[in-house]
């Protein structure tokens, strides 16, 4: 793999990944941007005891939900139109968020009065292009091109979790306008926190309470039951959790516990690769409508609960039935109090229906 940094017209910082050596990477950004945001302001909230970031710059962001190639700023810039890639082809690539939650660009924060503390939204956000194919999907990636994400995911979490006042380094995608992306381009996000986020402090305190090993202990439960498995191999398996809070959700685990993706083996790599895509075209197959889904990586905190934490990706999709979604309405949005319209067991069935074999 060749990896190179270039810098874009207004100085965010972009990575490309290369399968080959030879790449050429010399194009530059011949655009003329607005200077970069300032970063984000964070307020406490004493009653849940969470950090809120608020992010007004980000009303302005790019939104081409239903954007062609033609406009898409995520695709290859070409000899008469400049994108956030300079050059006209490309791998994988990784730069700065344009419209970021969290930046080291900093301003001046007032406080707001109250028991609401104010400081600095301190961090990083990065967006990640899979591929430079407009119409493609991670699901139809080839596994070379999964295990190259994967690399571009483990170097971008080693890195970000040695920046200063980084605290968890979170990767995921969104899919789908009803999940509510902006760009219709493959890609992912990568959230460098300053802080642990709320999930991640509620399932190290379960695993510190618990007496045993709490991870490793529900990935053996599960393949033990087998009824809630959708597909596994020698390193990875995949499974719907007993008490699935959306309708279609799937944790993949692999089989030894490492805290982040920048501990997986070469081979750990290569085999999640293709258990990962068919899983996902499983989730195409179900209804005959592109899923929309949220794919989310759980890597240890920086310092915090790192031999607890075991890393896994969460895989959930909002869509109960072929014209219906799950809302987070008041149960779920006002109290946190899930309820699931669709058994996991017949979830797994479903999806173990449509996986590849």
């Amino acid at each position: 793999m060749k990896r190179t940094i270039t810098h874009l017209a207004d100085g965010r910082e972009l990575i490309y990944f290369d399968r080959r050596d030879d790449a050429d990477r010399s194009a530059i950004d011949r655009r003329t941007l607005d200077p970069r945001p300032v970063a984000s302001e964070l307020r406490y909230d004493p009653l849940t005891e969470e950090w809120i970031a608020i992010a007004g710059h980000r009303q302005t962001r790019t939104h081409q939900p239903t954007g062609t190639a033609a406009e898409c700023p995520l695709c290859p810039s070409s000899d008469t139109r400049s994108t956030e890639i300079p050059a006209h082809e490309y791998d994988v690539v990784v730069f700065e968020n344009r419209f970021p939650s969290f930046s080291g660009n900093f301003g001046t924060y007032e406080d707001v009065g109250g028991l609401s503390e104010v400081r600095s939204a301190a961090g990083r956000c990065e967006v990640v292009c899979f591929t430079s194919e407009h119409s493609s999907s991670f699901s139809r990636l080839s596994d070379a091109q999964v295990e190259l994400v994967m690399e571009a995911w483990a170097d971008r979490t080693a890195e970000l979790s040695a920046v200063e006042g980084v605290e968890q380094v979170f990767c995921f995608e969104n899919r789908g306008s009803e999940i509510g992306i902006t760009l219709a381009h493959p890609h992912g996000q990568i959230y460098a926190y300053p802080y642990v986020t709320p999930r991640t402090k509620l399932q190290l305190g379960a695993a510190s309470r618990y007496k045993g090993n709490l991870f490793a202990d529900v990935l053996a439960a599960e393949r033990t039951a087998g009824t809630r498995v959708v597909a596994a191999n020698e390193l990875w398996t995949a499974f719907v959790p007993a008490a699935a809070r959306w309708p279609f959700e799937v944790h993949i685990y692999p089989h030894r516990q490492v805290p982040d993706l920048a501990a997986l083996t070469e081979a750990e790599r290569a085999a999640f690769a293709p258990l990962y895509t068919s899983v996902l075209r499983a989730f195409d197959g179900l209804f005959g409508v592109v899923m929309p889904y949220i794919a989310a990586w759980h890597q240890a905190p920086v310092r915090d609960g790192r031999e607890l934490a075991y890393l896994h990706l969460e895989l959930f999709s909002i869509r109960r039935a072929p014209e219906k979604l799950k809302y987070l309405a008041g149960s779920e949005s006002a109290m946190g109090a899930f309820v699931n319209d669709v058994l996991p067991e017949e979830a797994a069935r479903m999806l173990r229906s449509q996986v590849d074999h």
